[in-house]
């Protein structure tokens, strides 16, 4: 967590300049800044005031930098794998007034600690991974009735229930929020705990559940 003392420090202007660092580095895509942070608005919708976040492989800081400028009340935690991106994201927070960690390490590993384990009240991820893979990876940070909170191609009802099928998705714990995706992103709430989630490291992308 950064404290930011600038007198012409804004949320919005901090959120362009890191995300510009991003890009110039080739860890955020080509595509206009401002399209980036519309996008990653659609999952500030899904998050309360308050809540305890996870932003599950955060990359460049999407959606988690959007959700912490947004929703300032919220302690937010971005994860990610590559030291090379956390020290990105280490900069960029380290002058922002949010309650803000940046983490570098294995989901699967992670979300068996102590530390970690069933304390989130939403994870929030943005092209982490297939479905199942992000799916199990989040829900051994999940709280039981916590959110996950995913990016999606535009609505298919023809598609949804191959993409994420009940029966796998029950194995994990998960439901799937009742109507069509909003906005680009799909919500599941974790109805249970399954202590057999996440398995080892690797093992969700080698053999996912569906």
């Amino acid at each position: 967590m950064g404290v930011g003392t600038d007198v012409g420090w804004s949320p919005d202007g901090w959120l362009d300049q890191a995300l510009h660092r991003a890009q110039a580095l080739g860890i955020l895509g080509p595509s206009p800044v401002g399209e980036h942070i519309r996008h990653a608005e659609r999952f500030v919708a899904e998050v309360q005031d308050g809540e305890i976040v996870l932003d599950l492989g955060s990359g460049g800081g999407l959606p988690g930098l959007v959700i912490a400028a947004r929703r300032p009340t919220c302690r937010i935690t971005l994860l990610d794998a590559n030291e090379r991106r956390v020290a990105l994201l280490r900069h960029s927070v380290s002058g922002a007034p949010f309650a803000v960690e940046v983490v570098c390490g294995r989901a699967e590993s992670l979300a068996r600690t102590k530390r970690y384990r069933r304390a989130f009240d939403t994870v929030v991820a943005r092209g982490f991974g297939p479905p199942a893979v992000s799916a199990e990876c989040a829900v051994g940070f999940l709280r039981v009735g916590g959110r996950f909170v995913v990016s999606e191609p535009p609505d298919n009802p023809d598609d949804v229930n191959e993409r994420w099928p009940e029966l796998g998705l029950s194995r994990l714990g998960l439901r799937r929020t009742a109507g069509p995706i909003d906005g680009g992103v799909r919500v599941f709430r974790l109805s249970e705990a399954r202590e057999d989630f996440p398995r080892s490291d690797g093992v969700p992308r080698r053999r996912p559940l569906f």
